[in-house]
């Protein structure tokens, strides 16, 4: 029996012009009243998906959200921060020196706010055209704080160059911190311990969850680990090729309502047939 359904945003419950379709919001409705707990991952923070939650009735008590790709457990409905992991000053101060040397814009993250260091001459981020939830605080990098609690870093650029920069990305960075794209025009780094899997998993330890009654959707790279800690993982028919691999279902892709398909096969259906 599937207890808990890990679902990413865009790509994968969002169609491309990121609305929910009423397929989708019928489906985690009859779920939800079935008791299955339904959590929406994602690389956003809170507030940029607060509408979403909204729209599918997720912010009742015991109702959680995977924020910051795992980096933050919430409750949904106070914000209230179950588990949180974190970059230190001295961790973010050598991301955005990396930035520099291989040419692409850098911006950080916290709780509150959306930092804009110095960028390359001419290289402006695009991060503003894929997250406006947070305000953008302009800040030099000697003013940063010492006890700053950064969530994440990320690169966003245009794919093509974002490509060729990550080639040049020495692999002591891939060692020393969970690095991954959540867009093609977007790289996230994050503390060591944190993906979409460890967050699911410390939820489930809360909740008294195993991992083969999970079922995690999702389509891109920063998806791969919930994939691969739940029980059941499914890809969207338009996620990468990794994805497809790591998984053992391939739903319809996200503007055929794959999420629907998936939750009426494997959680609705199996509940039909329990019960006749």
């Amino acid at each position: 029996m599937i207890k808990l359904i890990a679902i990413d945003l865009d790509g994968t419950l969002l169609t491309k012009d990121r609305t929910i379709s009423d397929e989708n919001k019928s489906a985690i409705k009859k779920a939800k009243e079935l008791g299955v707990k339904v959590v929406l991952c994602t690389g956003r923070p809170l507030l940029g998906m607060v509408h979403y939650l909204e729209e599918l009735n997720l912010r009742e008590i015991g109702d959680y959200g995977i924020t910051y790709n795992g980096g933050l457990v919430q409750k949904t409905d106070t914000g209230e921060i179950v588990s949180q992991k974190t970059l230190t000053q001295v961790e973010v101060q050598e991301l955005y020196r990396l930035s520099q040397a291989i040419n692409v814009p850098c911006n950080f993250i916290d709780l509150e706010q959306i930092y804009e260091p110095p960028y390359p001459k001419n290289r402006d981020s695009l991060y503003p055209t894929v997250m406006n939830a947070l305000p953008y605080v302009p800040v030099m990098m000697d003013e940063l704080a010492e006890d700053a609690a950064i969530n994440k870093v990320v690169f966003c650029y245009k794919q093509q160059e974002l490509d060729e920069a990550i080639d040049k990305i020495p692999e002591a960075f891939f060692e020393k911190y969970t690095i991954m794209k959540s867009r093609p025009i977007l790289l996230e780094m994050m503390h060591k311990e944190v993906d979409k899997g460890k967050g699911i998993a410390i939820l489930c330890d809360l909740l008294g969850i195993k991992a083969d009654e999970v079922m995690a959707l999702g389509d891109e790279a920063n998806d791969h680990a919930m994939i691969e800690f739940a029980g059941l993982g499914v890809a969207m028919e338009n996620a990468t090729a990794e994805i497809k691999e790591s998984a053992q279902f391939i739903t319809k892709n996200n503007d055929e309502h794959g999420v629907a398909h998936a939750i009426n096969k494997f959680v609705l259906q199996k509940v039909d047939s329990m019960s006749k």
